[in-house]
């Protein structure tokens, strides 16, 4: 039996997970698992990334005698940390959804064209994305870019002090957007046309790298482990978990994304108009997909309860939601007013003011809405998705914490008439350890981890069931999007 250590680091929660592979079956063992979430600081919002690397390293002292092969990193993308000349961090990161790039987008396009960056680059223009971010970095705080050596995603800096070695893994940095997409080099024309310092970019590196050893300094019982460099971006290690072909994938959380595997970007005036992104995959593979708001509205809407004193469960209110009366308010989930609102459910209420809609009447309506507008969005970006490759998709694979969610299951079965595949969750942990075994000789190829895969973690199949119901809200959900986005 082999053991590695996959560190699935989220947005709301990260988790050391352990898998153990037994001749061609594969189980996992949740080690440790810590919440995480942005803090204030100054008015601004940033990570403590300090925070998750005490978590990490005490996930290791946790662990049993048993050796490990390797252990490997993947975490969120767009945000990065500065490291000074001997490798401290300057300052905590900034959060993407900190209010620093507001409008920073619109200024960067007004120096280099968008046909341009898209060309170069193939990705979704996010106002979040490492680009702008960089950017508004090196307007208001000049000196502190200056001061910097070089620039380190989060599983960069994380997998940095893990090894004492600093490389830029190739997912993660494509989603900075400025990554050439067709070399898969950095795009440092487009950093010299906006004045951001390339001597900040380390070495890109691919997926499946041995990146160095465990530090002493990182846990003395296991130093010398290997550390392998998987699909440090969480969506490209849950992409690597499992095989694509005729089947969407859909990886379901906070965000949501859908798409597919390629072999090469497709980066055409039409996938610019559509702004679906290609961004890194394993095995010199590309991930065509769009970012979709995903469950965050869902998340935002609890919490705003619990600070009126009423805490609800995901489960409870997903259950409430199905006796909801279906079809009553439609959202746009990538509106902007949702983007990172002070009230969600305030937020909510104002989109159906401006389309003429009833405001929800309690948490299972406003749950109800939410979901049954995912499954509509979901549909709209997969008859894109199929305009884009030429391809019809039979079927759409949900991975992630969504997976869990049997009512979205369902309803984005009848919204877009495919069976919906759900599971594994862990697609995330599994794909990352999936280029750990691939990494070490433990399989000999990414079809043999996926094989693997496959058959040690159960799925549930929906199959669509009312979809004439569906079809002329889905009508009125496209009006209610083409007004917002007018």
């Amino acid at each position: 039996m082999k053991h590695f250590l996959a560190f699935d680091i989220g947005a709301e929660s990260g988790r050391a997970i352990r898998g153990s592979l037994d001749g061609g079956s594969l189980s996992l063992t949740e080690v440790s698992r810590f919440a995480n979430g942005p803090v204030r600081d100054n008015g601004s919002l940033r990570w403590d990334i300090y925070r998750v690397w005490r978590e990490m390293r005490s996930a290791l002292g946790r662990l049993d005698t048993e050796p490990l092969e390797s252990i490997g990193v993947d975490a969120w993308g767009c945000d990065y940390g500065l490291i000074r000349e001997d490798g401290s961090l300057i300052e905590c990161p900034f959060t993407y959804r900190d209010t620093r790039t507001d409008g920073v987008m619109e200024d960067v396009l007004s120096k280099v064209a968008r046909e341009r960056i898209y060309s170069t680059t193939g990705i979704q223009f996010l106002w979040f994305n490492t680009l702008y971010q960089l950017y508004a970095a090196c307007r208001s705080t000049p000196a502190v870019v200056a001061s910097a050596s070089r620039i380190a995603m989060i599983p960069d800096v994380l997998n940095y002090w893990l090894s004492g070695h600093l490389r830029a893994e190739f997912t993660n940095a494509t989603t900075t957007q400025y990554v050439n997409a067709s070399t898969r080099r950095w795009a440092t024309d487009l950093l010299d046309a906006l004045d951001i310092p390339t001597r900040l970019l380390p070495e890109l590196v691919e997926p499946g790298t041995l990146l160095g050893t465990l530090r002493r300094e990182a846990d003395s019982a296991r130093a010398g482990t290997p550390v392998v460099i998987p699909a440090c971006h969480d969506t490209a290690s849950a992409f690597a978990a499992v095989a694509s072909g005729t089947t969407a994938f859909l990886s379901s959380g906070t965000w949501s994304l859908l798409g597919t595997e390629l072999v090469a970007p497709i980066i055409t005036q039409r996938a610019l108009e559509l702004d679906f992104t290609n961004e890194g995959g394993v095995c010199g593979t590309t991930r065509l997909l769009k970012n979709i708001g995903g469950l965050w509205l869902l998340q935002s809407c609890r919490m705003s309860w619990a600070a009126t004193g009423r805490e609800y469960a995901y489960d409870e209110l997903v259950s409430a939601a199905g006796a909801e009366r279906p079809f009553q308010t439609l959202l746009d989930p990538d509106s902007p007013e949702f983007r990172n609102p002070a009230d969600m459910v305030v937020a909510i209420d104002g989109f159906c003011r401006h389309t003429g809609q009833p405001l929800p009447l309690g948490p299972p309506s406003y749950s109800r809405a939410i979901m049954e507008s995912l499954a509509f969005k979901y549909r709209s970006v997969l008859e894109s998705l199929e305009e884009l490759t030429g391809r019809r998709f039979d079927a759409i694979r949900v991975v992630g914490g969504g997976a869990r969610n049997r009512l979205l299951n369902q309803f984005t079965a009848d919204a877009t008439g495919r069976t919906v595949i759900a599971g594994p969750i862990e697609a995330t942990a599994l794909g990352n350890l999936a280029m750990q075994m691939l990494a070490t000789g433990a399989v000999s190829s990414l079809d043999d981890a996926r094989a693997i895969i496959e058959r040690s973690f159960p799925v549930e199949r929906f199959q669509p069931t009312e979809t004439d119901r569906w079809e002329p809200h889905y009508r009125r959900f496209r009006e209610y999007v083409e007004l917002t986005c007018a």
